[in-house]
């Protein structure tokens, strides 16, 4: 499957194995959030107002990949004594970011859901083979019988986030049962990782236009790690 730029709604990969099942969840592209983009696309952003902007469409990310959790009936009783036939999560949910970057997407997640597990996983290119290691991981021991959301603001080639699925993998986890949430998502990216796990979803803000010779998005939005934390060495 081929992603381009002209995506604005739920992408579909048909499997050879059973129906097709969607995928890609893209925001809608609300003029709010395009003016949202802007604030934290721009080079010469405060970097407060950064941070405040990334957390609200983070927030709006989280809140979409909640809902494609699955979910039971619950019924409660409602002040004036009828019943509400509602819903509960069927399954645990637990967080995994990844390292430094997923940590900015952790805080609006306990805002969601208090008492969330969150899990840690660190994986960097390898300066000499240029190929994702495997440095730290800590997961809850019973993360393969929850529902994982996997928290990377990133998607460029995509090298990363596979290497964190199969530690997920590692641990039990079944692909179905990861949405895999990022800000910003490069088609090379999105390509690479159903390449390998067609049926693993991703909830996203953005597709970008392409990745450039030195992997960067474009038009991008820089380091996000360094940017959100405060250590972009160009300011």
């Amino acid at each position: 499957m081929t992603i381009t730029t002209a995506i604005t709604t739920v992408t579909t990969t048909a499997t050879k194995t059973g129906p097709a099942l969607d995928t890609v969840h893209l925001l809608p592209q609300t003029r709010q959030l395009r003016a949202l983009h802007t604030i934290i696309r721009d080079r010469h952003a405060d970097p407060e107002r950064f941070v405040t902007t990334s957390g609200r469409i983070i927030r709006r990310l989280i809140e979409t990949a909640l809902d494609l959790l699955p979910y039971e009936p619950f019924d409660v009783q409602t002040p004036v004594g009828r019943t509400y036939h509602g819903l509960r999560p069927a399954t645990g949910i637990c967080g995994v970011s990844v390292l430094r970057a997923g940590e900015s997407m952790e805080h609006e997640l306990r805002v969601m859901s208090p008492g969330v597990r969150i899990g840690k996983i660190l994986i960097q290119r390898d300066k000499v083979t240029k190929l994702p290691r495997l440095y730290y991981s800590a997961l809850p021991a019973d993360i393969d019988r929850r529902s994982v959301l996997l928290l990377d603001p990133m998607l460029a080639t995509g090298g990363t986030a596979l290497a964190a699925v199969e530690v997920l993998l590692g641990h039990g986890v079944a692909v179905d049962d990861i949405v895999f949430v990022t800000l910003l998502s490069a088609p090379e990216g999105i390509d690479a990782v159903h390449a390998r796990h067609p049926n693993l979803r991703i909830v996203t803000s953005a597709i970008e236009e392409r990745l450039n010779e030195n992997a960067y998005m474009i038009p991008g939005i820089g380091d996000f790690g360094d940017r959100y934390f405060g250590t972009d060495v160009t300011r």
